[in-house]
């Protein structure tokens, strides 16, 4: 006879009762929140601390460039990096909140910080040493990296990769921009 999750069973050590509710706490991992905020947290950091450090340059060499076309008002910038940091930064929460345990969950994991390591160092060398080049030379392993963590997150929890596809392709716009900037100013 087939035992369901809610009968009783017979075999010691059987897990008896209704399954348990979706939301709860992994074993062992405490509250989710504080682990929610410290991963959302980095992320808008990392934005953050970039754009602080270079927003002289943002609103001097940069206006000088010659523009390729669809470049979005300056105003836009901030509010789309907030929005896809906070996405970045959930996504990585729900990996380490929802997937199983082990060597998949910490490799997407290290994919992650690699990614935005590479992405904390776009905003240094397109616009701290002025070099739509070396901003090239950034980006296009940025887009990788970022691909590499959907594929990896995919596995294990598609919302999480689902949160990125936006920074994907939100990275694959922000090269087309770099290439006609390294273009137009070369």
């Amino acid at each position: 006879m087939r035992e369901y999750a809610f009968q009783k069973s017979s075999r010691p050590g059987r897990r008896t009762g209704p399954p348990a509710p979706r939301g709860d706490w992994p074993e062992g991992k405490g509250s989710p929140w504080p682990a929610l905020i410290g991963f959302v947290g980095l992320s808008l950091l990392v934005g953050a601390t970039a754009a602080a450090v270079n927003a002289h340059e943002i609103n001097g060499w940069y206006l000088t460039l010659h523009r390729p076309p669809g470049v979005p008002p300056n105003w836009a910038f901030p509010l789309v990096w907030t929005t896809l940091d906070l996405m970045i930064g959930a996504s990585a929460w729900l990996i380490w909140w929802r997937a199983p345990q082990g060597r998949r969950q910490n490799a997407a994991l290290q994919l992650w910080g690699w990614q935005l390591l590479v992405s904390a160092l776009w905003t240094p060398a397109f616009f701290g040493m002025n070099s739509p080049s070396l901003g090239l030379l950034v980006i296009v392993p940025m887009l990788v990296m970022i691909g590499l963590t959907i594929a990896s997150f995919v596995r294990l929890n598609r919302m999480a990769a689902a949160f990125l596809v936006p920074y994907l392709c939100w990275t694959a716009y922000a090269t087309y921009l770099n290439i006609g900037f390294w273009w137009l100013n070369g």
